[in-house]
């Protein structure tokens, strides 16, 4: 089976800012093999505990891989390490059992295009409000080939380096809806400042504010619009996040 570079090392959250920082620096230096991904969850071993994970996937060679991840796995050192070669198929699956099958989910997502300071503090105090411990909040690392095709030669507007912010609000109580819901939308808010205008299409709900549409596609939404009155004037195709005809 084919291996790759991947999985997860993990800091307590009250290192979390320091790791955080960290991520923020290697993902700055990060070849176009390397995908970087950190997030802020509850341990899995039932401890209830907060932590900071990383996680990557290096489809280099594993000899790359290995030269990749020292600092990663150095770092800290970390509390938790599960980085170094694994099948393609498992790194695949790394994430599936934290979002479980009948659990509730109330999603926000943005870009920043600057992990800062600021915006990191931000990040971990709301984490440490968090009422659930199936809730999460990733940052997914965008930078290499993707982010060097020009903005207009596709309808993605998202052709930069930075990283989106996807908060995750996750319950299986349905007598805890109000309470993730607004954990959710109180986190979103408390990010403001440091968030920019772009949204990553695939993490839009139909109870976003203004036109997410807009937000999504940027510069290229005009151009869109007019494609979608020239072929779908009667807006046919609508059960999406919906680019509208003129």
């Amino acid at each position: 089976m084919w291996s790759i570079t991947g999985g997860l090392v993990a800091h307590p959250l009250p290192r979390g800012i320091e790791a955080l920082k960290f991520f923020r620096e290697t993902c700055a230096s990060a070849p176009d093999e390397m995908m970087l991904v950190a997030a802020l969850l509850t341990a899995p071993d039932g401890s209830g505990a907060k932590i900071v994970g990383i996680a990557t996937a290096h489809c280099g060679s594993l000899q790359d891989g290995e030269a990749a991840v020292r600092s990663i796995k150095a770092f800290g050192p970390p509390v938790m390490d599960h980085m170094g070669p694994i099948p393609y198929c498992d790194q695949n699956g790394l994430l599936d059992a934290a979002f479980p099958k009948g659990a509730l989910n109330y999603w926000k997502a943005q870009f920043l295009t600057d992990l800062s300071d600021d915006a990191i503090r931000v990040l971990v105090d709301r984490f440490s409000a968090c009422p659930s411990p199936m809730s999460q909040m990733v940052l997914e690392h965008f930078h290499g080939a993707a982010s060097r095709i020009g903005v207009q030669d596709t309808a993605c507007a998202m052709r930069v380096n930075g990283f989106n912010v996807a908060i995750i609000s996750q319950w299986s109580d349905r007598k805890d809806t109000a309470a993730c819901i607004a954990w959710c939308r109180d986190t979103h808010t408390a990010l403001a400042p440091y968030l920019a205008p772009m949204r990553y299409v695939n993490y839009l709900d139909n109870d976003e504010a203004g036109d997410p549409a807009a937000d999504a596609y940027g510069v290229n939404y005009a151009r869109l619009r007019e494609l979608k009155t020239k072929y779908d004037r009667d807006n046919f195709f609508h059960t999406n996040v919906n680019i509208k005809p003129l």
